[in-house]
């Protein structure tokens, strides 16, 4: 007798893992570690502010639990389901919560949902904006005297504000709408007209702004100042301690926008130093990097360096690295084709491009890092010393001579090679082009002529408002060549020293306005004509 048959089953797929994740209250960079590894991980991260968004940095499909298709709030049972769903498709979910996912979140909520449907999950805490928006306000929660503080979340609950009557510190959510209201009743309770009072608007980010006012004048205070959610305020003594240590507001280029015609992998590290300023960086390229016109060039040059026909190699760019690497690889070489070879490179930047492909430059100007210190630097050829006097230099199509000429002047013969060509980006977007001619930006960064040239072609002048920083004095002089007067220029040709100058130049401006006695506005506040 046959045996039964079983009727195929179609397998039911294994459920994902849900990591509740808490965003922090506005700065990214408040993330914790182990919340930035589950994001690289993650298969689905499920956002509710479309600047979380901006956190995902792998391929991961990001799903918006803040608001459905027709723009209305998803409620806290919409969000749950959300998540579950993801998760039971065999997803790796990360779901960021603004701040703690279980402080004032709808983290256990979720969580219980996902409790329910057998999902395992995580909870990453975050920093909540309860303690982290007064902390950037310069306003602490306890002292030595104020041991105790009480949060309160306003929104739309009947509060008995007899129970806070104390002068314990109260720290208030969701009261922006109904700030006088509260103020009454605080005062009506017991609590005197003149405590202190600090409201903190998009606290931790570089828009944040804070009033500071009294309980009798706060509600005229916040609307003269058009305050509007999402606000921390805290009622207390400890207000008083903001003018001594208010830091983050205070910092040098605090809310500046800052221009830097580079790309964004080109601006990183100078991203990151601009924002220690308390600076916003935004990149337009203004050039574009195209492999040269005539390739044989190269093909011939880098075979020669493999025939040991060079006895240096100088690299006066990262993109001339970047070039020969990628020619390297189209013919399947590696760092061993530079055994016995000399290496130059005109500066840190390069030396460190460099570096990354696993050798080390020997040869890096010891004073300024252009052409002219390189060649300060530089042997004379000598025929006992030196078996070839030839230098290979890959560069830009539109590099000056000084390097090969310096180098024919040692001694040196020198195959001049054409590595790249740099030519014009195409136009950044409309309003980017209106905020530079109208002086929306506080501050642009040239980093080369090139740069000068580029933008002022592409995007037109900036502002007559807008603080002209330049990164040497052929950089400066070709501004001025445009019209433009120069604000700030960087004792050495650095990025990261062109900006610590500007932070120099913004703190400087904003001692001079404290001194006269004047609000501390950024330069795209004041549009006002320069005198030249």
């Amino acid at each position: 007798m046959d045996a039964p048959v079983t009727p195929a089953t179609t397998p039911t797929p294994a459920l994902g893992q849900v990591s509740f994740v808490g965003a922090g209250p506005g700065d990214a960079s408040l993330l914790t570690v182990r919340a930035t590894e589950l994001l690289a991980t993650a298969d689905v991260v499920i956002v509710e502010t479309p600047e979380q968004a901006q956190l995902v940095t792998n391929d991961a499909e990001i799903v918006d639990a803040g608001r459905a298709e027709d723009g209305t709030e998803l409620s806290h049972a919409a969000r749950a389901k959300l998540v579950v769903k993801h998760a039971k498709n065999g997803k790796h979910v990360v779901r960021l919560m603004v701040g703690d996912p279980f402080t004032y979140s709808t983290g256990p909520e979720e969580a219980l949902a996902c409790s329910k449907a057998g999902i395992r999950f995580e909870v990453i805490p975050g920093v909540s904006s309860v303690s982290a928006v007064p902390a950037y306000a310069g306003v602490p929660l306890t002292n030595r005297q104020h041991r105790e503080f009480t949060v309160v979340s306003v929104g739309d609950s009947v509060i008995d504000w007899n129970e806070h009557a104390g002068d314990d510190t109260l720290v208030l959510l969701s009261a922006v709408g109904r700030i006088g209201e509260v103020a009454k009743g605080l005062i009506a309770a017991g609590r005197s007209e003149e405590t202190q009072v600090a409201m903190t608007r998009v606290g931790t980010t570089t828009e944040q702004t804070t009033v500071v006012s009294t309980l009798k004048d706060i509600a005229a205070d916040a609307k003269a100042a058009k305050m509007t959610s999402p606000a921390i305020t805290v009622v207390g003594e400890v207000v008083a301690m903001r003018e001594a240590l208010s830091w983050f507001e205070t910092k040098p280029l605090y809310g500046w926008r800052i221009l830097v015609p580079r790309t964004k992998e080109q601006s990183a590290g100078l991203a990151q130093r601009l924002r220690g300023y308390g600076a916003v960086s935004e990149e337009v390229p203004t050039i574009s990097v195209e492999p040269p016109r005539n390739p044989q060039q190269m093909d011939k040059a880098v075979r020669g360096l493999v025939e040991g026909r060079y006895e240096w190699i100088a690299f006066t760019s990262v993109n001339a690295v970047k070039a020969v690497r990628e020619k390297f690889e189209e013919y399947g070489l590696d760092a061993r084709a530079f055994s016995g070879l000399k290496i130059a490179a005109v500066g840190e930047k390069t030396a460190e491009a460099i570096s990354q492909w696993g050798i080390r430059a020997d040869l890096i100007p010891s004073g300024e890092q252009s052409a002219r210190g390189l060649l300060e630097d530089w042997p004379p050829f000598d025929e006992l010393l030196d078996p070839i006097n030839r230098v290979f230099l890959p560069r830009a199509d539109i590099a000056t001579e000084t390097l090969v000429a310096g180098l024919v002047e040692l001694g040196w013969e020198v195959d001049d090679v054409t590595a790249y060509r740099t030519v014009r980006a195409a136009p950044p977007p409309a309003p980017t082009r209106e905020a530079i001619k109208t002086g929306k930006f506080d501050a642009v960064m040239f980093t080369s002529s090139s740069t000068v040239r580029n933008l002022v072609g592409i995007a037109g002048k900036p502002h007559q408002s807008t603080i002209i920083a330049c990164i040497g004095p052929a950089t400066a002089k070709t501004a001025e060549e445009h019209g433009l007067r120069v604000d700030v220029l960087a004792d050495k040709p650095s990025v990261e020293v062109l900006a610590d100058a500007l932070a120099d130049f913004g703190a400087r401006r904003r001692d001079a306005l404290i001194e006269a006695g004047e609000p501390v506005t950024k330069p795209s506040q004041r549009t006002k004509r320069r005198k030249s």
